[in-house]
């Protein structure tokens, strides 16, 4: 007979508790995989309809191109200007999207929809007041304007029709924005895509009636676009209305939320300059390195921006999500949230940059025959694929600190970048550097800002609950 075993005291008790902590282990895994299933359901379902919106805006001004370019070159060159300076005279303002959002989500998650529409309001009024100011500045100084921006002889005077009737819009953009701002803190990107693609076919019918149709030529397509963006203002207020009615909100407009909008808004307004001028500086350098090179830059840009389109609804989601959560006091939810939500920038800057180099034998020849200018392309857009997935980090973690209502520190840290990108950027062409050299120039300014996004998402300091910030 085999001699008997005498067990060790203890033995069975560590067995015991070995099997219970993998037990707890395996429970861990499986809640974890729970949760970031449903993080990745709720991204998914906040991105993907504000990546749709996000893209239906820009065709707003490729449908204007498209119908005015075959009235002649004068026209369309007239609507380029008039066209850059109202599309930046409206994105400074976009913290009326991205603050409000913050706002209305945070009150969400504390429960009080009531709170939560009335803080979309003071939004959606402060952007009829900035609306009748910009208007007040711009239908004066159309002419000079249109001269400052480099408008030839030829095309100023159809920059300047088109300009002055478009001005008429710009209110209701606002109020897109705003209104904008106030769904997505609701949680709904939903309804933003639908009007946002029924915006873009009426202006596209009203563009083709008014200036072919009518014969009114680029004042047409300036009606076309005021009225478009009136029909998409009202859809929203329409919308935004109901729900107050529903929830018992007041309409009215009430000076002290509109000045604490206002105030809120004013650090991510200089987040917004501040990188405007980043952009404004690499495309005045790309212009002193040569012809090629400026119009190699142009291209690169459009495609970067387009890349920013995909990045910028996972940022978008952020938003949504962490307010609503640091809202109903649950921070081990947002962090986890915010996690998730690297994950998912990271993944999608490593499928967009490998898109961006399996595609450049088709987007070479898209933009221009110039074999000078495709020598240029290609060594730029690899950088650009490149940093995509360090571009991944930045929107994600911007979207996140957006959400949290952070927007003194995005200000800095974005005015710190600038101050590292400026002597970069002109450094280049002194040094005897290319389009190449600058973007790897737009590359460190990426890194810049991740660097500076990821310290305070370590440092926990943006994490305040509650109804407010």
């Amino acid at each position: 007979m085999p001699p008997s075993r005498t067990p060790v005291p203890g033995t069975g008790k560590r067995a015991g508790e070995h099997a219970e902590r993998r037990a707890r282990q395996r429970a861990d895994r499986r809640a974890a995989r729970r949760a970031a299933r449903r993080h990745d359901r709720e991204i998914v379902s906040l991105a993907l309809p504000a990546f749709g919106a996000l893209v239906a805006e820009p065709l707003f001004l490729m449908v204007d191109s498209a119908i005015v370019g075959h009235l002649g070159t004068p026209q369309l060159a007239g609507l380029a200007v008039a066209a850059a300076l109202l599309t930046t005279a409206v994105n400074v303002f976009v913290f009326l999207a991205y603050a409000t959002t913050a706002a209305v989500s945070r009150r969400v998650g504390a429960g009080d929809l009531p709170a939560a529409i009335r803080q979309g309001m003071d939004g959606i009024w402060l952007a009829l007041l900035l609306g009748a100011a910009l208007v007040a500045v711009v239908l004066p100084t159309a002419p000079a304007l249109a001269e400052l921006f480099g408008a030839s002889a030829t095309a100023a005077p159809h920059a300047v029709t088109y300009l002055r009737i478009s001005a008429l819009g710009i209110p209701a953009m606002l109020v897109v924005l705003a209104a904008t701002g106030v769904l997505r803190g609701l949680q709904n990107t939903r309804t933003p895509l639908y009007v946002a693609i029924g915006g873009f076919a009426a202006n596209a019918a009203l563009n083709a009636g008014l200036v072919y149709g009518a014969g009114l030529g680029i004042a047409g397509s300036a009606w076309g676009t005021v009225l478009a963006q009136c029909g998409m203002a009202a859809v929203y207020l329409l919308v935004v209305v109901r729900g107050a009615r529903r929830h018992g909100a007041s309409l009215r407009p009430d000076a002290a939320g509109i000045r604490a909008c206002a105030r809120a808004g004013v650090p991510l307004l200089i987040r917004t300059l501040s990188l405007r001028a980043i952009l404004l500086i690499a495309t005045a350098v790309a212009a002193r390195l040569g012809d090629a090179e400026i119009a190699a830059h142009q291209v690169v840009l459009g495609l970067w921006s387009l890349m920013a389109f995909a990045l910028d609804a996972i940022a978008i989601a952020g938003q949504a999500i962490i307010g609503r959560l640091l809202g109903a006091g649950d921070v081990t939810a947002a962090r986890a949230a915010e996690r998730r939500m690297i994950q998912w920038g990271i993944a999608a800057g490593v499928v967009l940059g490998l898109l961006i180099v399996v595609s450049r034998p088709l987007i070479l020849p898209l933009f221009t025959p110039d074999p000078a200018v495709h020598a240029l392309l290609l060594p730029a857009l690899l950088v650009v694929a490149l940093v995509q997935p360090i571009s991944g980090v930045v929107f994600v973690l911007d979207g996140v600190l957006m959400g949290a209502g952070d927007g003194t520190y995005l200000a800095g840290a974005m005015l710190v970048t600038l101050a590292v990108f400026a002597p970069l950027a002109f450094a280049v062409p002194a040094l005897g550097g290319g389009l190449t050299a600058l973007w790897w120039v737009m590359g460190v300014m990426m890194a810049v800002r991740m660097l500076t996004l990821w310290l305070r998402s370590r440092s926990g300091r943006w994490i305040v609950t509650g109804a407010t910030r």
